[in-house]
């Protein structure tokens, strides 16, 4: 009896003693060092369901046991406290550094988001090989929650790849490490058991550079209509799945989900699928270092934030390809070939991010440029002097074809005049006085007023003349048939006609060949 007196009283010291005892701040899962980017959780160990957290010695709204800090970043440096039933806990200094791991760890087959049950395949790359590396998976429920993954490494290999278990819990965090202070990135991989899911880039979104989320509905893509939530309003509604976010800023924090109706090839019945996915967090987070590529005759690298003592790495890919590590470790190099170039600074516990790229065009390349485009500028100037020395030089036909009789292909036949040497007697000149233009037999002359006998030509005077040897007279019709040719009566004519007009021409006694003008004004001619 006397002993369990004993027992009891000796709990009960026990427990007072455990309530007795300071607070202890942890940070879950453990980690060597805390980069730009980790998903961290404080615990607050030994302390009761409600505490208070200090932060630089400032109180901070937190209350829960557990902190959970999204995306670490340096402004989360600093020391921590818990206090619980009174109890402050000793100072627990975090420090989180302003760059990446050295090694890279990514989703290369799976999402970011999985349906509970599901696994995702992960790839680990390290430049400087993977000799004593491994990888760890925390899963919470404290620091036993932290499991160590086996991976089949060959001695001289740059990468791995290995998939993972069945993912059950809402949250899973995956990152490797070597047996000194090396490590990789952080992958989360979270959980779903809805039809529609939340898809992000695994990393978190950084400060100037561009985002997507994306409504996925498993098995299907015939998703006719999506609306975005951010903090519970309704941020896009879109016939399209995705949202992007051309430039991020740290206002795009927050609790995103999606609501989409869809259709499965399968269902041709019904109306179509209309689900609403989890909350997913967007972490937002200022970027870390980053080198900074110049290219002037050659192409150089800088970091100034990084270490001094840094080496270099230069990268180069073409189109599409993935970024392809050069043997150059110099600040400075001179490319041999064209394509694109990047950047970026290593030391011996991290590197920068991968500077600005740069698209690199060989020499020859420009000459070849240079020297078509001046060619085809050639040409085209060429062209345009031709085309106006062309119109500037050409004129119009001077003299019209005419027709003519064809002594070769018979009287119903004509061909056109020609300017060049002329047949002799084929073509009448106007002026027939010319030297070498005489009249030959079959030809014909120009009229001439001098010498005219009576009766070979007559004109009519325009005006009205009067009548007598000094002025010409009117064309008689004796002798003329009636009706051959006629000319329309001039007013007020005086002398020869009679009954106030001239007389009808008649062609009556007329020799063949023989023809009449009109003069077209009054001639005071003697003859």
């Amino acid at each position: 009896m006397w002993g369990m007196k004993h027992l009891l009283i000796l709990s009960v010291f026990v427990l007072l003693a455990r309530c007795q005892q300071k607070p202890q701040v942890t940070v879950l899962p453990t980690l060597k060092k805390i980069f730009s980017g980790d998903l961290i959780f404080l615990s607050c160990d030994n302390g009761g369901s409600s505490v208070k957290w200090y932060f630089k010695g400032q109180e901070q709204q937190q209350t829960n046991k557990n902190w959970k800090i999204g995306v670490a970043s340096p402004k989360h440096s600093g020391s921590y406290q818990c206090e619980s039933n009174g109890q402050k806990s000793d100072i627990f200094p975090i420090d989180v550094l302003d760059h990446v791991p050295t090694a890279s760890l990514t989703i290369k087959i799976g999402q970011p988001v999985v349906q509970t049950g599901g696994s995702v395949v992960l790839q680990l790359d390290n430049e400087d090989g993977l000799q004593g590396w491994k990888c760890w998976v925390y899963r919470g429920k404290g620091p036993e929650g932290t499991k160590r993954i086996a991976l089949r490494l060959k001695n001289d290999s740059e990468n791995v790849v290995f998939q993972t278990k069945r993912l059950e819990i809402p949250e899973t965090v995956f990152w490797c490490s070597d047996n000194e202070q090396r490590r990789s990135n952080q992958v989360i991989v979270r959980t779903s058991d809805k039809e529609i899911s939340l898809e992000m880039y695994p990393l978190p979104a950084v400060v100037g550079e561009s985002l997507s989320l994306r409504c996925l509905a498993w098995g299907t893509d015939q998703i006719s209509s999506t609306v975005f939530y951010k903090n519970n309003a309704v941020l896009l509604e879109s016939h399209s799945p995705t949202l992007e976010i051309s430039k991020v800023t740290e206002s795009e924090s927050g609790s995103y989900r999606c609501n989409a109706i869809f259709t499965h090839k399968a269902h041709t019945d019904g109306p179509p699928s209309n689900v609403m996915s989890d909350d997913q967090d967007v972490f937002v987070q200022v970027p870390p270092m980053r080198a900074v590529l110049s290219a002037n005759t050659g192409m150089s690298c800088s970091c100034p934030q990084c270490p001094s003592d840094s080496s270099y790495r230069w990268y180069y890919k073409k189109s599409v390809e993935p970024w392809a590590r050069m043997d150059s470790d110099k600040d400075n190099m001179m490319p041999k070939e064209g394509g694109t170039y990047a950047c970026r600074a290593v030391w011996a516990s991290g590197r920068s991010l991968l500077s600005n790229s740069h698209v690199h065009q060989p020499m020859i390349t420009f000459i070849l440029i240079g020297v078509i485009t001046v060619l085809v500028i050639l040409c085209l100037v060429v062209v345009l002097i031709y085309i106006y020395y062309k119109k500037r030089n050409t004129t119009g036909p001077i003299y019209e074809d005419m027709p003519l009789r064809s002594r070769d292909k018979g009287d119903d036949q004509y061909e056109g005049l020609q300017r060049g040497a002329q047949r002799e007697g084929e073509y009448d000149t106007l002026n027939p006085e010319a030297p070498g233009r005489e009249k030959k037999e079959g030809q014909y002359e120009a009229l001439k007023k001098e010498g005219m006998t009576s009766g070979e030509y007559d004109t009519v005077r325009m005006e009205g003349a009067v009548g007598g040897e000094s002025g010409y007279e009117a064309l008689k019709r004796e002798g003329m048939k009636e009706g051959v040719y006629h000319t329309l009566g001039m007013e007020g004519a005086e002398g020869g006609g009679k009954e106030g007009g001239y007389e009808a021409l008649k062609r009556e006694g007329m020799k063949e060949g023989v023809y009449h003008t009109l003069g077209m004004e009054g001639a005071a001619g003697s003859e």
